[in-house]
């Protein structure tokens, strides 16, 4: 049996979550972590997307991503095939490098955005590795706190949620991240 074609409905975000092989670590170092954000950059080079938030875990990650020119499969292949090259080669392994293929859904509402980005930063805090998303590295949550841009972020799609000036968006976005309020 074939596996089921997935839906791509161009403008539109998912949630997308990869975790590796029998939950083993992804990322095993510091070099690991920002060879990943390398190929996203390459990747969106070749093939244009648009990320409202990541986090990079320790054995998963998670992308909140949207493609307006490619399906989020072939942007997600590329991803996938590139890292899982560096990653068999670094370590001198061959096999699977990831869990099954990657989980996506749809996010269909605003209140699903806010949702998801938020899940999505707190989940190095719901883990117990950090005691707040700011605290840890590799997700873009610094980028929500802070007035600066990364080229791969669109964090308008979430700030713009919120009334006011850019900071006043940035507090009410870390006081719906931490409190779970709107």
């Amino acid at each position: 049996m074939g596996r089921k074609k997935r839906i791509w409905v161009p403008n539109s975000f998912y949630h997308v979550i990869c975790r590796g092989n029998r939950r083993d670590a992804l990322f095993k170092d510091e070099g690991d972590f920002k060879t990943f954000l390398h190929i996203l950059q390459q990747v969106h080079k070749k093939t244009p997307f648009e990320l409202a938030s990541y986090c990079l875990m320790t054995n998963h990650f998670h992308l909140q991503i949207r493609s307006k020119e490619q399906p989020v499969s072939k942007v997600m292949s590329l991803i996938n095939k590139r890292y899982a090259d560096y990653y068999n080669t670094k370590n001198r392994i061959t096999g699977h490098v990831f869990e099954k293929r990657y989980y996506d859904k749809q996010i269909t509402s605003k209140q699903g955005m806010l949702e998801v980005s938020r899940y999505i930063h707190m989940n190095p805090v719901d883990a117990n590795m950090v005691a707040t998303p700011q605290s840890y590295r590799w997700s873009s949550y610094r980028y929500y706190m802070h007035i600066s841009n990364h080229h791969l972020l669109n964090m308008a799609v979430i700030l713009d949620y919120f009334s006011g000036n850019p900071w006043e968006k940035r507090r009410k976005y870390r006081v719906f991240v931490r409190n779970n309020q709107t």
